[in-house]
Protein backbone atom coordinates (compact mmCIF):
# COMPACT_ATOMS: atom_id res chain seq x y z
CA UNK A 1 0.00 0.00 0.00
CA UNK A 2 1.05 3.40 -0.75
CA UNK A 3 2.43 5.80 2.51
CA UNK A 4 0.47 8.37 1.42
CA UNK A 5 -3.33 8.00 -0.81
CA UNK A 6 -5.61 11.12 -1.74
CA UNK A 7 -8.77 10.06 -3.30
CA UNK A 8 -11.09 12.76 -4.81
CA UNK A 9 -9.95 15.04 -1.86
CA UNK A 10 -11.65 18.13 -1.60
CA UNK A 11 -11.53 21.15 0.99
CA UNK A 12 -13.51 24.19 1.27
CA UNK A 13 -13.62 27.01 4.00
CA UNK A 14 -17.26 28.48 5.03
CA UNK A 15 -19.00 26.51 2.37
CA UNK A 16 -16.59 27.76 -0.41
CA UNK A 17 -14.55 25.11 -2.15
CA UNK A 18 -10.61 25.93 -2.65
CA UNK A 19 -9.66 22.93 -3.71
CA UNK A 20 -11.91 19.93 -5.34
CA UNK A 21 -10.84 16.55 -7.04
CA UNK A 22 -7.37 15.68 -5.96
CA UNK A 23 -6.14 12.17 -6.76
CA UNK A 24 -2.98 11.18 -5.81
CA UNK A 25 -0.24 8.93 -4.37
CA UNK A 26 3.05 9.24 -2.40
CA UNK A 27 5.19 6.29 -2.40
CA UNK A 28 8.16 5.29 0.12
CA UNK A 29 11.07 7.32 -0.88
CA UNK A 30 9.31 9.73 -3.23
CA UNK A 31 10.74 13.30 -3.26
CA UNK A 32 7.44 15.29 -4.43
CA UNK A 33 7.40 19.06 -5.03
CA UNK A 34 3.54 20.63 -5.45
CA UNK A 35 3.61 23.52 -7.29
CA UNK A 36 1.25 26.27 -7.97
CA UNK A 37 0.73 30.06 -8.15
CA UNK A 38 -0.73 31.93 -5.18
CA UNK A 39 -3.77 31.18 -3.85
CA UNK A 40 -3.75 27.79 -5.76
CA UNK A 41 -4.26 25.91 -2.44
CA UNK A 42 -1.04 24.56 -1.79
CA UNK A 43 -0.78 25.37 2.38
CA UNK A 44 -4.32 23.88 2.30
CA UNK A 45 -3.34 20.85 1.55
CA UNK A 46 -0.77 20.75 3.61
CA UNK A 47 -3.49 20.79 6.59
CA UNK A 48 -5.27 18.50 5.66
CA UNK A 49 -2.23 15.79 4.88
CA UNK A 50 -1.09 17.01 8.35
CA UNK A 51 -4.68 16.64 9.46
CA UNK A 52 -5.03 19.76 11.04
CA UNK A 53 -7.86 20.76 8.23
CA UNK A 54 -10.65 18.30 8.00
CA UNK A 55 -11.79 17.17 3.93
CA UNK A 56 -14.92 18.60 2.99
CA UNK A 57 -14.87 15.57 0.63
CA UNK A 58 -12.84 12.36 -1.08
CA UNK A 59 -10.54 11.04 2.02
CA UNK A 60 -7.08 11.17 2.90
CA UNK A 61 -5.58 7.48 3.58
CA UNK A 62 -2.30 6.39 5.01
CA UNK A 63 -0.36 3.45 4.77
CA UNK A 64 2.76 1.04 6.28
CA UNK A 65 1.19 1.81 9.43
CA UNK A 66 1.80 6.25 9.27
CA UNK A 67 -0.14 8.34 11.41
CA UNK A 68 -0.63 12.14 10.58
CA UNK A 69 0.99 13.60 13.76
CA UNK A 70 3.78 11.22 13.08
CA UNK A 71 4.57 13.40 10.02
CA UNK A 72 7.36 16.04 10.49
CA UNK A 73 6.52 19.49 9.58
CA UNK A 74 8.42 22.66 8.62
CA UNK A 75 6.11 25.59 8.05
CA UNK A 76 6.41 29.15 7.02
CA UNK A 77 8.01 30.89 9.90
CA UNK A 78 6.29 34.61 10.73
CA UNK A 79 8.06 37.37 12.60
CA UNK A 80 7.48 36.55 15.79
CA UNK A 81 7.96 32.66 15.58
CA UNK A 82 11.80 34.24 14.26
CA UNK A 83 11.97 35.94 17.67
CA UNK A 84 11.80 33.05 19.98
CA UNK A 85 14.09 32.93 22.80
CA UNK A 86 15.01 29.40 23.15
CA UNK A 87 18.36 27.65 22.62
CA UNK A 88 18.77 25.79 19.58
CA UNK A 89 18.69 22.49 21.51
CA UNK A 90 14.95 23.17 23.14
CA UNK A 91 13.86 23.93 19.33
CA UNK A 92 15.20 20.76 17.72
CA UNK A 93 13.75 18.52 21.38
CA UNK A 94 10.27 19.86 20.98
CA UNK A 95 9.83 17.96 17.46
CA UNK A 96 10.14 14.87 20.12
CA UNK A 97 6.98 16.18 21.74
CA UNK A 98 4.40 14.31 19.06
CA UNK A 99 6.02 10.90 20.04
CA UNK A 100 6.45 11.75 24.29
CA UNK A 101 2.41 10.99 25.14
CA UNK A 102 1.83 11.95 28.74
CA UNK A 103 5.62 12.41 29.67
CA UNK A 104 6.02 15.79 30.86
CA UNK A 105 10.34 15.25 30.33
CA UNK A 106 12.33 14.84 27.72
CA UNK A 107 14.15 11.21 28.18
CA UNK A 108 16.89 9.88 27.00
CA UNK A 109 15.84 8.71 23.58
CA UNK A 110 14.84 12.01 22.48
CA UNK A 111 18.11 13.87 23.31
CA UNK A 112 19.77 11.15 21.49
CA UNK A 113 17.51 11.26 18.39
CA UNK A 114 18.09 15.41 18.36
CA UNK A 115 21.31 14.92 19.07
CA UNK A 116 21.56 12.73 15.65
CA UNK A 117 18.82 15.66 14.23
CA UNK A 118 21.81 18.29 14.62
CA UNK A 119 24.84 16.53 13.68
CA UNK A 120 23.12 15.19 10.29
CA UNK A 121 22.27 18.86 9.34
CA UNK A 122 25.78 20.42 10.73
CA UNK A 123 24.44 22.48 13.67
CA UNK A 124 25.86 20.83 16.65
CA UNK A 125 28.10 23.68 17.23
CA UNK A 126 25.02 25.37 17.42
CA UNK A 127 23.33 23.85 20.61
CA UNK A 128 23.62 26.50 22.81
CA UNK A 129 23.02 29.21 21.07
CA UNK A 130 20.12 31.47 21.39
CA UNK A 131 17.55 30.65 18.10
CA UNK A 132 16.58 34.28 17.35
CA UNK A 133 20.55 35.32 17.40
CA UNK A 134 20.82 32.90 14.11
CA UNK A 135 20.61 33.61 10.44
CA UNK A 136 17.65 33.09 8.28
CA UNK A 137 19.62 29.97 6.92
CA UNK A 138 20.90 28.88 10.45
CA UNK A 139 17.41 28.76 11.59
CA UNK A 140 16.02 27.04 9.25
CA UNK A 141 18.24 23.94 9.44
CA UNK A 142 17.20 24.16 13.22
CA UNK A 143 13.72 23.91 11.71
CA UNK A 144 14.77 21.19 9.62
CA UNK A 145 16.22 19.28 12.40
CA UNK A 146 12.99 19.46 14.40
CA UNK A 147 11.27 18.72 11.46
CA UNK A 148 13.34 15.35 11.70
CA UNK A 149 12.62 14.38 15.23
CA UNK A 150 9.22 14.49 14.80
CA UNK A 151 9.07 11.71 12.15
CA UNK A 152 11.03 8.37 10.37
CA UNK A 153 9.05 8.56 7.36
CA UNK A 154 7.97 11.92 6.23
CA UNK A 155 8.47 15.35 6.22
CA UNK A 156 6.58 18.14 4.97
CA UNK A 157 8.21 21.08 3.91
CA UNK A 158 6.58 24.71 3.11
CA UNK A 159 8.88 26.77 0.81
CA UNK A 160 11.45 26.04 2.73
CA UNK A 161 13.78 28.32 1.20
CA UNK A 162 12.12 31.25 1.50
CA UNK A 163 13.92 34.56 1.79
CA UNK A 164 17.09 32.67 1.87
CA UNK A 165 20.13 33.98 -0.45
CA UNK A 166 21.12 32.37 -3.34
CA UNK A 167 23.79 30.22 -1.98
CA UNK A 168 22.27 29.33 0.99
CA UNK A 169 19.37 28.03 -1.17
CA UNK A 170 21.33 25.96 -2.80
CA UNK A 171 22.59 24.32 0.06
CA UNK A 172 19.66 24.09 1.74
CA UNK A 173 18.04 21.75 -1.26
CA UNK A 174 21.15 19.65 -0.91
CA UNK A 175 20.89 19.21 2.62
CA UNK A 176 16.83 18.33 1.15
CA UNK A 177 18.39 15.91 -1.28
CA UNK A 178 20.52 14.01 1.10
CA UNK A 179 17.91 13.48 3.61
CA UNK A 180 15.39 11.63 1.15
CA UNK A 181 18.46 9.95 -0.81
CA UNK A 182 20.68 8.87 2.38
CA UNK A 183 18.24 8.57 5.47
CA UNK A 184 15.37 7.23 3.12
CA UNK A 185 12.64 9.73 3.86
CA UNK A 186 9.65 10.63 1.83
CA UNK A 187 9.74 14.52 0.83
CA UNK A 188 6.88 16.99 0.23
CA UNK A 189 7.93 19.92 -0.52
CA UNK A 190 5.95 23.40 -1.58
CA UNK A 191 7.94 25.69 -3.70
CA UNK A 192 7.46 28.21 -6.20
CA UNK A 193 11.08 27.43 -7.78
CA UNK A 194 10.19 25.51 -10.89
CA UNK A 195 13.31 24.72 -11.76
CA UNK A 196 14.74 23.42 -8.30
CA UNK A 197 11.36 21.18 -8.42
CA UNK A 198 12.41 19.49 -12.16
CA UNK A 199 15.91 19.09 -10.97
CA UNK A 200 15.52 17.33 -7.52
CA UNK A 201 11.85 15.86 -7.41
CA UNK A 202 10.80 12.60 -8.42
CA UNK A 203 7.20 13.60 -8.61
CA UNK A 204 5.45 17.18 -9.14
CA UNK A 205 2.10 17.87 -8.26
CA UNK A 206 1.00 20.83 -10.16
CA UNK A 207 -2.22 23.17 -8.68
CA UNK A 208 -4.06 25.60 -10.33
CA UNK A 209 -7.03 27.89 -9.10
CA UNK A 210 -8.88 24.82 -7.61
CA UNK A 211 -7.96 22.14 -9.40
CA UNK A 212 -4.96 19.79 -10.09
CA UNK A 213 -3.74 20.69 -13.40
CA UNK A 214 -0.89 17.81 -13.07
CA UNK A 215 0.56 14.69 -11.30
CA UNK A 216 3.48 12.61 -11.95
CA UNK A 217 6.96 12.26 -12.55
CA UNK A 218 9.34 14.70 -13.68
CA UNK A 219 10.18 13.56 -16.74
CA UNK A 220 6.58 13.88 -17.92
CA UNK A 221 5.83 17.00 -16.54
CA UNK A 222 8.54 18.62 -18.63
CA UNK A 223 6.35 17.88 -21.62
CA UNK A 224 3.12 19.07 -20.16
CA UNK A 225 0.82 22.12 -20.70
CA UNK A 226 1.30 22.67 -17.09
CA UNK A 227 4.81 23.20 -17.09
CA UNK A 228 4.64 25.30 -20.36
CA UNK A 229 2.04 27.73 -18.77
CA UNK A 230 3.80 27.82 -15.77
CA UNK A 231 6.96 29.05 -17.50
CA UNK A 232 7.65 32.71 -17.96
CA UNK A 233 8.52 34.76 -20.96
CA UNK A 234 10.52 34.14 -24.30
CA UNK A 235 11.95 30.84 -22.89
CA UNK A 236 8.73 29.13 -22.37
CA UNK A 237 7.48 30.55 -25.76
CA UNK A 238 10.64 29.01 -27.56
CA UNK A 239 10.55 25.34 -25.66
CA UNK A 240 6.68 25.01 -26.53
CA UNK A 241 7.97 26.06 -30.31
CA UNK A 242 10.80 23.80 -30.81
CA UNK A 243 8.17 20.83 -29.29
CA UNK A 244 5.53 21.56 -31.76
CA UNK A 245 8.23 21.58 -34.92
CA UNK A 246 9.88 18.48 -33.53
CA UNK A 247 6.12 16.61 -33.64
CA UNK A 248 4.03 18.34 -37.00
CA UNK A 249 6.96 17.05 -38.92
CA UNK A 250 7.32 17.88 -42.89
CA UNK A 251 3.77 19.51 -43.54
CA UNK A 252 4.48 22.79 -40.99
CA UNK A 253 8.27 23.13 -42.42
CA UNK A 254 6.21 23.54 -46.25
CA UNK A 255 4.34 25.82 -44.73
CA UNK A 256 6.83 28.14 -42.72
CA UNK A 257 8.87 28.08 -46.18
CA UNK A 258 5.81 29.37 -48.00
CA UNK A 259 4.61 32.30 -45.88
CA UNK A 260 7.95 33.55 -45.69
CA UNK A 261 7.86 33.91 -49.31
CA UNK A 262 11.02 31.84 -50.52
CA UNK A 263 9.20 29.75 -52.90
CA UNK A 264 5.53 29.74 -54.56
CA UNK A 265 3.45 26.69 -54.21
CA UNK A 266 4.41 24.95 -57.27
CA UNK A 267 8.08 25.11 -55.69
CA UNK A 268 6.77 23.15 -52.62
CA UNK A 269 8.65 19.73 -53.29
CA UNK A 270 12.29 21.29 -53.30
CA UNK A 271 11.41 23.61 -50.26
CA UNK A 272 9.93 20.14 -48.55
CA UNK A 273 13.47 18.52 -49.45
CA UNK A 274 15.66 21.28 -48.32
CA UNK A 275 13.34 21.53 -44.87
CA UNK A 276 14.13 17.33 -44.29
CA UNK A 277 17.81 17.67 -44.95
CA UNK A 278 18.44 20.55 -42.84
CA UNK A 279 16.10 19.09 -39.91
CA UNK A 280 14.70 22.52 -39.28
CA UNK A 281 10.74 23.57 -39.88
CA UNK A 282 11.79 27.40 -40.56
CA UNK A 283 12.37 29.21 -43.56
CA UNK A 284 16.34 29.62 -44.54
CA UNK A 285 17.28 33.00 -42.82
CA UNK A 286 19.56 33.75 -45.85
CA UNK A 287 16.80 34.90 -47.98
CA UNK A 288 15.17 33.69 -51.32
CA UNK A 289 18.84 34.14 -53.11
CA UNK A 290 20.73 30.98 -50.60
CA UNK A 291 17.46 28.59 -51.31
CA UNK A 292 17.33 29.14 -55.45
CA UNK A 293 21.12 28.28 -55.29
CA UNK A 294 20.41 25.49 -53.84
CA UNK A 295 17.99 24.43 -56.15
CA UNK A 296 20.11 25.08 -59.37
CA UNK A 297 23.06 22.41 -58.21
CA UNK A 298 21.00 20.09 -60.18
CA UNK A 299 18.83 19.31 -63.07
CA UNK A 300 15.28 19.01 -61.22
CA UNK A 301 16.33 21.83 -58.71
CA UNK A 302 16.63 24.31 -61.62
CA UNK A 303 13.37 23.21 -62.93
CA UNK A 304 12.22 24.19 -59.28
CA UNK A 305 13.96 27.58 -59.04
CA UNK A 306 12.71 28.42 -62.70
CA UNK A 307 9.74 27.39 -61.40
CA UNK A 308 9.59 29.44 -57.94
CA UNK A 309 10.85 32.73 -59.71
CA UNK A 310 7.74 32.79 -62.52
CA UNK A 311 10.11 32.15 -65.00
CA UNK A 312 9.94 29.19 -67.71
CA UNK A 313 11.93 26.47 -67.30
CA UNK A 314 14.17 25.45 -70.91
CA UNK A 315 13.70 22.84 -72.79
CA UNK A 316 16.47 20.43 -73.52
CA UNK A 317 19.37 21.72 -76.01
CA UNK A 318 17.73 24.97 -76.70
CA UNK A 319 19.10 28.33 -75.54
CA UNK A 320 18.47 30.48 -72.85
CA UNK A 321 17.23 34.15 -74.02
CA UNK A 322 17.87 36.64 -71.05
CA UNK A 323 14.77 38.96 -71.03
CA UNK A 324 15.37 42.70 -71.90
CA UNK A 325 15.08 43.31 -68.03
CA UNK A 326 17.87 41.57 -67.05
CA UNK A 327 19.81 43.78 -69.88
CA UNK A 328 21.57 46.61 -67.88
CA UNK A 329 20.30 50.06 -69.38
CA UNK A 330 22.37 51.69 -72.27
CA UNK A 331 23.63 54.90 -71.37
CA UNK A 332 21.68 58.07 -73.99
CA UNK A 333 25.24 59.79 -73.41
CA UNK A 334 27.72 57.65 -75.33
CA UNK A 335 28.03 57.47 -79.35
CA UNK A 336 27.26 54.32 -81.23
CA UNK A 337 30.36 54.15 -82.95
CA UNK A 338 33.00 54.67 -80.33
CA UNK A 339 30.67 54.64 -76.40
CA UNK A 340 32.46 58.07 -75.89
CA UNK A 341 30.68 60.83 -74.91
CA UNK A 342 30.35 64.02 -77.08
CA UNK A 343 32.30 65.93 -74.23
CA UNK A 344 35.49 63.52 -74.64
CA UNK A 345 35.29 63.72 -78.46
CA UNK A 346 35.80 67.46 -78.54
CA UNK A 347 38.45 67.14 -76.29
CA UNK A 348 40.40 64.89 -78.07
CA UNK A 349 39.92 66.90 -81.26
Amino acid sequence: MSLITCENLSFAYEGVTVLQNLNFKVEQGDYLCILGENGAGKSTLMKGLLGLKKPSGGSVAFGEGLRAREIGYLPQQTPVQKDFPASVQEVVLSGCLSGMGLRPFYGKAEKERAARSMESLEITDLRERCYRDLSGGQQQRVLLARALCATKKVILLDEPVAGLDPLVTINMYKLIERINKDMGITVIMVSHDIQAATRYATHILHLGEDRQLFFGDREDYRHSAAYHSFMDGDKAVHIWKKAVAQASGVAQAVGAVQQSGTVQPNGAAQASSAAQASGVAQADPRGGKAVESSMQQGGAAAEGAAASSKQPAAAPGSKVVESDAAQPAARTDQTPETGNSPQQIRKTR
